[in-house]
């Protein structure tokens, strides 16, 4: 199968993709996550291959994130589109949490958003010393989403509400902490580990063993009962309420962290992730795509997008720009049913 900005290879027992837009530091395309939607289901059919190997090419990242760029251009006169590209990336991302054979990325550089959607849901997530590990929605005026309403709410403590509504960026330490790696090697061992993988796919667990290192330890642990102590909070506005009254330099630089993401996005991140403790796999992607309907909807979204990667003026003008200004009748409706536009999960694995 041939694929524009994805390499499909063969290699013995093992099915190798490549994520070959490094110019772009391998952000996910709509026609990039259909096409490796349509080759995993192949090779999950295909007895000659035992395992799938995930991989960025370049030297900076394994995926950044969905091509955000493109669904700026598409913005007011093409929702359709947004529409089918949140469609078609969830129902990835849930074909891979339920994907039969072992399914393992090697994570070597940046990996973030869209990148992390087709990462953290596999059986194996090795990172080198070289990971950067975020989800930075709410500062483009989105919510984290691809599951992160699934597997945020299921990190230690509050640390996955702490990372998603924050954008904080992890080192190797805390995404093994987080749970949201399970392996450490060195980067230059990682050429290695394919090819031992390529020769020897059944023993995945041994060869993963025989390679992995001590990562860096990480500031997530030591910071757990200032983190569980903040977002273990009833609300938002008692978030901000304790870091403001705490002179500790974890909480000033936590609070400045959220002063600059885009007040909606807080308030609905915040009830995502509250209500996604208790919520199966199913329920959260279908929840998702509810959100991110009304984004598209919305004005912040293409606001983030134009400071961040358009313009690159780093100043989102939000609306509202102030947390007390978000009505809270408006955050409901984000959650509201969309009648005949659910997302369909039928057919992509248990719930």
């Amino acid at each position: 199968m041939k694929s524009e900005h994805i390499l499909f290879e063969r290699r013995g027992g093992v099915g190798l993709v490549t994520l070959n837009r490094p110019q772009a530091l391998n952000a996910l395309s709509h026609a990039m996550t259909r096409d490796l939607h349509s080759i995993l289901r192949d090779w999950e059919l295909d007895s000659n291959i035992a395992i799938v190997v995930v991989r960025g090419s370049g030297d900076k990242a394994f995926c950044a994130g969905g091509d955000i760029t493109a669904l700026y251009k598409a913005r007011g006169t093409s929702p359709k589109h947004s529409h089918q590209f949140y469609w078609d990336e969830y129902r990835l991302n849930t074909y891979i949490k339920h994907y039969s054979k072992p399914y393992v990325s090697l994570i070597d550089g940046i990996v973030m958003g869209g990148g992390v959607g087709v990462s953290v849901h596999g059986s194996h997530r090795v990172v080198t010393q070289n990971v950067i590990f975020a989800m930075p929605e709410t500062g483009i005026g989105l919510f984290p989403d691809v599951g992160a309403t699934y597997f945020l709410t299921r990190c230690p403590g509050e640390t996955g509400k702490y990372i998603g509504l924050t954008g904080v960026r992890l080192g190797a330490g805390d995404s093994l902490y987080a749970g949201v790696a399970t392996n450490y090697t060195v980067a230059e061992k990682i050429d290695d580990l394919l090819d031992s993988l390529i020769a020897h796919p059944l023993q995945l667990e041994k060869i993963l063993a025989e390679y992995s290192g001590i990562a860096q330890e990480g500031c997530l642990e030591g910071l757990r009962r200032e983190i569980d102590k903040v977002f273990g909070a009833s609300s938002l506005d008692a978030i901000f309420a304790t870091l403001e009254n705490d002179t500790s330099p974890w909480a000033s630089n936590t609070l400045e962290m959220l002063r600059g993401k885009s007040p909606t996005s807080l308030k609905v991140s915040f009830r995502q992730l509250q209500e996604g403790r208790s919520l199966s796999f199913h329920q959260c992607m279908a929840l998702e795509y509810r959100l991110v309907h009304r984004f598209i909807s919305g004005k912040d979204f293409y606001e983030g997008i134009r400071a961040a990667v358009i313009d690159k003026d780093g100043c989102p003008e939000w609306n509202p720009r102030l947390l007390e200004a978000v009505d809270d009748l408006e955050v409901e409706k984000y959650f509201s049913p969309l009648g005949g536009e659910e997302l369909s999960l039928e057919g992509l694995g248990n719930k």
